[in-house]
């Protein structure tokens, strides 16, 4: 754990950071975004009904989970979606969403009504059904983003072994999933977005499917990200990267999608207009879920 360099990357990130509800000016940090030739939507649009409850649709359940983490030593909580239809008949593939440094397990239902987002693209038949699980990615006794959560940045990297040893094996006693690499996703939002490429590129045997949404500093370069690209290459199902134009801490992103590009190994890099903000992340997670398990 590099906690020290963290920490002075998230205190010179603050002010870009700390703006997660999407109002107020675009954040900036480490100088202004220079946009390369391939920097560009990978996708169009969604249309503004993405988030819209439609009442002809079958509905799935959200609900509070509580698991017993030994990494922490606490009792912790995570939000899971169970999609419509759910039975024990079947295995569910899983995607692992993580939240953002000013955020806790009911970020992301917050910002993306994730259940409504699922919902309506698995009725389409634009997203396999799956199951997915909102953890806290503060892995500390006190895990609420209360005073100064600038000061819990090391609890994000403690998440890693609360994640592997905790939060998946409970997921996997609970409910009925397919409990391999090939069905398991990991994605997130700025901090949860540098903990995706931490944690699923460095356990690339538990992790197929890997998804980051500007990503925050807590991202480690990108040579000790993928340190072998030719394996890395054949073990990904996918690798999402997504950031706005609008966002300082573009350049982050963007030099992980040029590390990759250089070094052949795929991956879908997609920009759009948005700046560090709930828009971006949302429209994020519906190009994302599609994808996936696929």
């Amino acid at each position: 754990m590099r906690s020290l360099p963290l920490l002075i990357a998230l205190a010179l990130a603050a002010p870009a950071l700390a703006q997660n509800d999407g109002d107020g000016p675009p954040p900036r940090f480490g100088g202004p975004v220079e946009l390369h030739e391939d920097d560009i939507p990978a996708f169009p649009e969604p249309p503004a009904d993405i988030v819209t409850v439609r009442d002809d649709v079958p509905h799935g359940t959200l609900e509070m989970i509580a698991y017993e983490s030994e990494t922490v030593g606490t009792t912790r909580h995570m939000q899971v979606y169970t999609p419509p239809g759910y039975s024990t008949d079947r295995a569910y593939p899983v995607l692992y969403l993580l939240h953002g440094i000013g955020g806790d397990e009911t970020e992301w239902q917050r910002f993306a009504t994730v259940d409504v987002l699922l919902d309506n693209l698995i009725a389409d038949g634009e997203a396999e059904p799956m199951i997915v699980v909102m953890p806290n990615g503060r892995a500390q006794p006190n895990d609420r983003a209360k005073g100064d959560v600038f000061a819990s940045a090391p609890a994000f990297a403690v998440f890693e072994g609360d994640l592997l040893n905790d939060v998946i094996p409970a997921t996997e006693a609970r409910y009925s999933v397919a409990a391999d690499r090939e069905h398991r996703a990991l994605a997130g939002l700025s901090m949860g977005g540098g903990q995706s490429l931490n944690f699923g590129l460095g356990h690339l045997d538990t992790f197929a499917w890997i998804g980051a949404f500007s990503s925050a500093p807590n991202t480690e370069p990108p040579a000790e990200l993928v340190p072998d690209p030719e394996a890395a290459a054949d073990q990904l199902e996918l690798l999402f990267l997504s950031c706005g134009t609008e966002d300082g801490l573009f350049g982050i992103s963007q030099g992980v999608h040029a590390y990759l590009a250089e070094h052949d190994v795929p991956h879908v890099w997609h920009v759009d207009g948005n700046g560090h903000d709930p828009t971006h992340w949302r429209n994020s997670l519906y190009h994302f879920a599609q994808l996936l398990f696929k």
